[in-house]
């Protein structure tokens, strides 16, 4: 690893970038194990600084004696951890209170919710601590005796003692959690912060970086209310200053700012929104900052912003070498659990040279791991961005420290930990370097560690870290420092576990590594299949190829077939099924796994296909090109467990052998949403199961199917087992479902063309014909009191937007208790302004794209007049700005409220959400939901687990998602199809699918006829 040269500080432009944050990062590491032997390499013989671990441990292992000798309180972290385990029920079930509890504004549902998760747990005994057992007794006495109080059922109305006896349990269990949100969370106002910081018990005044807490902001109103707590919390710390400003930023309190939260799209797709709105507050506030001269850490993000969070960093350093050179406060948090770590320490020097600054480098080790890892599997990408070792953090963390205390010129190190070894090898390593240096904790954690280390007359500074805000935003922070340090290969757990030896509790990060445990998101699915890899849009390497592919001109148009064309495909098909029924099994897998790997090779051409002809946004052309992907691969693998012949059991001296078999010509038929994907599920489903097919694309997507066939028959189909029928339905289509040869159809569009085929289908004098038939819905989503509204805008965004609503599965019925109503609807409008129309197969624009456009100019023509409908007779509560230039062919995206869920009437193919208030019973609600007829798919946003499954047993759906998006359902982990008016099932994507394409036959033989049983009388 080397640390750059020292460069020109010439200063860019405030608010322009210099350089992308890709140009210092490079390209991803991927290869986790890789980078691990690269640094413990980078700690051997003339590697630079070594570090004596034996020396390490002598000096950690004192301070961890003394706090197991002299333990925190009960309320504190490893106390409260020692006692409810986030592992355990007891310790989940505080957990999920914490979280919901104090936000929720009615009575009805905080009952129903306190029952629900205490209910779950037990707490008729204690988890086994010995440090306060009898404050761990009266603890756990308490909560038993809430449990005893409150209703059985949790929304049921209780009786009059009941009800009385449950508000009062509710009553203490909020103040309960009032009492623990107190212990880390400073103050409720920056002002009591202040108070409570400057009298802290320490000997010695602690140092504080204040932490305003919320959530990123989704409007722009919310960052802007964010952006006034920023400015506020700095004006107040400079007003407790001596003369309102500090000798030097890192002998006062500072601030730490959420970038997310001053913009509610810090994205990097929308990197220009970030230039023009973003840049100019943080600048503000920085030059608030450089007047008191206190410190302004930025906090560090979620891997996809960390390219932009880069650039940002110049920008602003830019600015600050311009304006405050000689400020200094400056500050960027930067997460060692991240695979770019060490590359992002040497960026940042390389970035304050340039610049002739000096910055404040908060090193932490990470807080959204479990987030990031499931990114990379969702996402399919070649590795995570994070290390998924506890030791190849902690190694990481080590190696950042060593680049950080190697650069005093470029950076004043910060060093984040509750671990008692990482702190002693800090140590180590600052007297090594000669360097000051600062150590950082949260509030409310590790303050027994950091009282021991505070005893050495040589300690360095101490800041802590200290969220400050209402006890209702703390959910969210709260919530993940329980889920980091409650882990149980956590420093903080194992600290009050007197189980752990010093041995394992002070382990040597600096030892060769095991191989990872978890396995690469390609391995999610096991032996099993593959997972279908993806892009990460958020890396310019990566996204480049897609926006290259753009440019290419769009595919030759796909003549129409005619009538006769069709009929003479149908016979020539019904000739070929026989041979193509009998090639093996595993050949016929084999070809939709060739064609799999085809498209993922092909993947940036699709991609563009799709762009160009169905109007898809490059993160929806990905996602496509990989359903389809999965459709193959999972068949096949589904073909190969389920259709070879199966034994079944009968009497001695006889065989029985079930079989299964093409049943002939299969007529499938797609639509234009989805114009790869369901295409090619539907084909390969009739292919591998030995079934010959005449595949007849939407009239308005031939291309994106002509270039999946093409794939096929590259990848060893036989020609004639496949022809590809473009045309109008109402003539090719009809010509296919119609002709006597054809032995099933598989359909996907709408309700009314599924009933006419079923009525052409059932009018035919030949074999009774199966009818697979996935068709649309009113879906709805249901928003209890107890939901995130974070979480739910973010779910409803995408699942009602997403592909300009233009999905089977999109949410067209939002109903949200009326408790929540007004905020929620509030929120919405302004998560709608946020969203970008556009043309995705524009490569100057087509990342940035949020919303395309619709299909045509019937659809477009068709929406617009329930647009004005819905104009005249609900209340709009927000729409998208539309450009003048897109109005043809784009439908503003929009949200009306209804006065009731019967006001829905029919499904609306586009970007429009229906909203619907309801209180009191959720079974009402969910039997007024069923009445509309559809049933495909449902969502649920509540922190009432028993609610959430009562509602899915209740609706009358193919597929409930609780707590997150509807959309998307992924092959073989979310099978979709619905029920009623939404289609026939099987599912798609699930392990009955392939049944429906077969034939059945079963052999007997009667192996006993020739002579006796042989075998039964030699006693087999």
């Amino acid at each position: 690893m080397t640390t750059p040269t020292r460069t020109s500080a010439a200063a860019p432009q405030a608010g322009a970038s210099s350089l992308s944050g890709s140009d210092l990062l490079g390209a991803p590491v991927l290869d986790e194990m890789q980078l691990v032997r690269q640094l413990l390499d980078s700690w051997g013989p003339g590697a630079g600084p070594r570090l004596d671990w034996a020396a390490v441990r002598r000096r950690a292992a004192p301070w961890v004696d003394a706090v197991r000798q002299h333990p925190p309180a009960f309320w504190a972290m490893e106390s409260l951890l020692q006692e409810y385990p986030i592992s355990s029920a007891e310790g989940l079930a505080l957990m999920r209170l914490a979280e919901a509890l104090l936000r929720v504004p009615d009575t009805a549902t905080a009952i129903a919710l306190t029952a629900d998760q205490l209910g779950r747990a037990d707490f008729s005994g204690h988890g086994g601590s010995t440090a306060h057992p009898v404050l761990a007794s009266l603890a756990s006495q308490a909560l038993g005796w809430s449990k005893k109080l409150l209703p059985a059922g949790s929304d049921q109305q209780p009786g009059l003692l009941q009800r009385l006896g449950a508000q009062t349990v509710v009553g203490a269990t909020v103040r309960a959690i009032q009492l623990l949100g107190r212990q880390f969370v400073l103050g409720e106002t920056i002002e009591s912060a202040l108070r409570r910081g400057h009298g802290g018990a320490v000997p010695g005044r602690l140092l504080h970086s204040y932490d305003m807490l919320g959530e990123g902001a989704r409007t722009d109103a919310d960052a802007r209310r964010y952006l006034a707590s920023y400015q506020h919390a700095i004006e107040a710390i400079a007003t407790s200053l001596p003369g309102g400003r500090a000798s030097r930023p890192e002998a006062a309190d500072g601030i730490s700012i959420k970038l997310s939260a001053l913009e509610p799209r810090y994205e990097a797709s929308h990197g220009h929104r970030v230039h023009e709105r973003l840049l100019p507050r943080v600048t503000g506030l920085m030059a608030s900052a450089a007047a008191a001269n206190i410190n302004l850490t930025i906090d560090a993000e979620e891997s996809e912003r960390l390219e932009l969070s880069l650039q940002v960093l110049d920008a602003l350093m830019a600015h600050a070498a311009r304006h405050h050179p000689q400020w200094g406060g400056l500050g960027l948090a930067i997460q060692a659990y991240q695979l770019r770590a060490p590359r992002m320490i040497e960026a940042v020097i390389a970035l304050a040279r340039r610049h002739g600054l000096r910055l404040m480098v908060r090193l932490v080790k990470g807080a959204y791991w479990d987030s990031e890892v499931k990114r990379a599997q969702e996402l399919g990408l070649s590795g995570y961005p994070v290390h998924t070792e506890k030791d190849h953090t902690d190694l990481s963390y080590l190696c950042c420290a060593r680049l950080m205390l190697a650069a005093p010129d470029a950076l004043y190190p910060q060093f984040a930990t509750h671990n008692a070894g990482t702190i002693a090898a800090i140590g180590t390593l600052a007297a090594t370097a000669g360097v000051p240096y600062e150590l950082q904790r949260l509030h409310g954690m590790g303050e027994g560690i950091y009282r021991e280390v505070m005893k050495a007359a040589d300690a360095p500074p101490v800041r802590v870290y200290a969220p400050v805000g209402q006890h209702r935003d703390l959910l969210a922070y709260l919530v993940r420092r329980l889920l980091e340090n409650g882990a149980n290969s956590s420093f903080v757990h194992q600290l009050a576990d007197p189980q752990v030896n010093l041995d394992t509790l002070l382990r040597s990060p600096l030892q060769p590594v095991a191989t990872m445990k978890l396995a690469l998101p390609a391995r999610l699915y096991g032996s099993e299949r593959p997972n279908s890899r993806g892009v990460d849009l958020n890396v310019a390497a990566e996204r480049l190829p897609l926006v290259e592919a753009l440019k290419v001109a769009p595919a030759a148009p796909v003549p129409d077939a005619s009538v006769a064309e069709a009929r003479a495909a149908m016979e020539a098909l019904h000739a070929a099924q026989p041979a193509w029924n009998d090639v093996p099994l595993a050949e016929r897998c084999a070809v939709l796994q060739r064609t799999a790997d085809a498209m993922e090779a092909q993947l940036p051409r699709l991609v563009a296909l799709l762009a160009h002809e169905g109007g898809k946004t490059l993160g929806d052309g990905v996602a496509e090109v990989r359903e389809a992907v999965d459709f193959c691969r999972y068949y096949a693998a589904q073909a190969g467990q389920r259709l070879a012949p199966q034994a079944l059991p009968g009497p001695t001296g006889e065989r029985n052998e079930l079989r299964l078999h093409g049943r002939g010509v299969f007529v499938c038929i797609s639509p234009w949403n989805f114009p790869l994907a369901i295409f090619a599920g539907q084909v390969v489903a009739a292919l591998v199961t030995g079934n010959t097919v005449a595949a007849k694309p939407a009239e308005q997507t031939p291309a994106s199917a002509r270039a999946f066939v093409e794939l096929l028959h590259d990848s060893g189909l036989p020609r004639d087992a496949l022809r590809l029928l473009a045309g109008p339905g109402e003539t090719v289509g009809a010509a296919l479902v119609g002709h006597p040869r054809c032995a099933g159809v598989c359909f996907t569009g709408s309700t009314a063309v599924a009933r006419l085929i079923a009525r052409t289908l059932a009018a035919g004098d030949g074999p009774i014909v199966p009818l697979i038939a996935e068709t649309g819905g009113l879906n709805a989503m249901i928003v209890d009191s107890s939901a995130l509204p974070e979480q739910v805008i973010d779910a409803v965004v995408t699942s009602a937007f997403r592909s300009a609503g233009q999905r089977c599965s999109a949410l067209r019925l939002l109903c949200v208790h009326e408790g929540i109503a007004d905020g929620l609807c509030e929120m919405l409008a302004g998560a709608l302004q946020e969203l970008q129309p556009g043309r995705p197969a524009d490569a100057a624009q087509s990342w940035a794209v949020d919303v395309g456009p619709v299909i045509d100019a019937e659809a477009h023509a068709h929406l617009g007049r329930h647009v004005a409908r819905l104009e005249r007779e609900a209340r709009l509560i927000g729409r998208t700005p539309l450009p003048e230039a897109l109005r043809d062919t784009h439908i503003a995206p929009a949200a009306f409220e209804l006065a009731q869920v019967g006001d829905l009437r029919e499904e609306l193919f586009g970007p429009i959400l229906h909203v619907v208030r309801w209180s009191g019973d959720v079974d009402t609600l969910v039997d007024r939901i069923n009445a509309l007829g559809y049933g495909l798919t449902l969502g649920v946003h509540t922190r009432i687990d028993e609610r959430a499954l009562r509602v899915a047993e209740r609706a009358r759906v193919g597929n409930v998602y609780v707590n997150r998006n509807m959309i998307g359902a992924v092959v073989g982990v979310q099978p979709f199809g619905g029920e009623g008016l939404s289609g026939t099932g099987p599912k798609a994507g699930g392990p009955h699918y392939l049944y429906r394409f077969c034939g059945e036959q079963t052999l007997t033989i009667n192996t006993a006829a020739a002579g006796g049983n042989a075998a039964l009388l030699a006693g087999g």
